[in-house]
C-alpha cells in the first residue's frame, strides 16, 4: 500500500489557476501508475488525468490544453496543474494510485487513493 495525501485546493475565479499536489509516501512511487479524479455534487467520481511509471500521460477531453498532469519521483509527488478554471470544474479532486500499472483512466483500477482535496471556481 501507499498512503497518499492531496493539497493545493481552494477557491478561485474563473479563468484562475491551481496546483494541486498528491505526496506518496510507504512505498517506491515510481513503481506506481497515478491519476487525478474529480467527484462534484450528486454526481459519480470521474477521470481528469493520469501519468503513467514512464511518464505518458491522458486527459478527459474537457481538461485538455487546460490541465497539466506531471510527477516528480525524486520528491514522491503528483502535480496537477489547473489553468483556465471553469465553474465546472469545482469538485473534490483525488489522487489515485496503482502498482505497476500501465496507463489507465478507470476508477476501479485504482487501490490506492488520497481522502481528496476541494476545489471551488466562482463565476
Amino acid at each position: 500500500q501507499v498512503q497518499l495525501v492531496e493539497s493545493g485546493g481552494g477557491l478561485v475565479q474563473a479563468g484562475g489557476s491551481l496546483r494541486l499536489s498528491c505526496a506518496a509516501s510507504g512505498r517506491t512511487f515510481s513503481d506506481y501508475a497515478m491519476g487525478w479524479f474529480r467527484q462534484a455534487p450528486g454526481k459519480e467520481r470521474e477521470f481528469v488525468a493520469a501519468i503513467a511509471r514512464s511518464g505518458i500521460t491522458t486527459y478527459t477531453d474537457s481538461v485538455k490544453g487546460r490541465f497539466t498532469i506531471s510527477r516528480d519521483n525524486a520528491k514522491n509527488t503528483m502535480y496537477l496543474q489547473m489553468n483556465s478554471l471553469k465553474p465546472e470544474d469545482t469538485a473534490v479532486y483525488y489522487c489515485a494510485a496503482r502498482k505497476y500499472a500501465t496507463l489507465t483512466t478507470s476508477t476501479s483500477a485504482y487501490d490506492n487513493w488520497g481522502q481528496g482535496t476541494q476545489v471551488t471556481v466562482s463565476s
